[in-house]
């Protein structure tokens, strides 16, 4: 059975790109600084995560001197927004509406079902706040 590709990278690779976002851009050691305050990797862990990253698009690397500068190359937000449309597509048939009663919100739940018929951002938006 062939793997597919998905939007959200897995844990280890998630939690570089939060070293980066909190960052802004760094090179591998600062990553691993940052990543070592709650999981003590290799320098070159971190430096095969990054580069698995730029490969996969979810980084951009500058060469600088003899180092490698990293930066993100999508926002939290919109990482954010890809995690919970794979969650409601996975786990919620697609459906917002379910997502919002699952979290125990009926009215939020009333108000999205309201919107199901205005636009896909409208309904992301509304989706990120009750996430929020």
């Amino acid at each position: 059975m062939p793997k597919t590709a998905r939007d959200v990278p897995p844990p280890l690779e998630l939690l570089c790109l939060k070293a980066l976002w909190s960052l802004g851009e760094g090179n591998v050691k600062d990553v691993q600084q940052v990543v070592a305050r709650t999981r003590p990797l290799a320098y070159t862990t971190i430096m095969t995560v990054l580069d698995r990253l730029v490969r996969k698009g979810k980084l951009t690397r500058l060469k600088k001197g003899r180092a490698f500068l990293y930066t993100p190359a999508t926002s939290q937000d919109a990482m954010r927004e890809v995690a919970v449309r794979e969650l409601v597509d996975s786990f919620f048939d697609g459906s917002a509406e379910k997502l919002v009663a699952f979290l125990g919100a009926p009215e939020m739940a009333a108000a999205v079902a309201a919107g199901a018929e205005g636009s896909s951002a409208e309904e992301a938006a509304t989706i990120d706040t009750v996430l929020l």
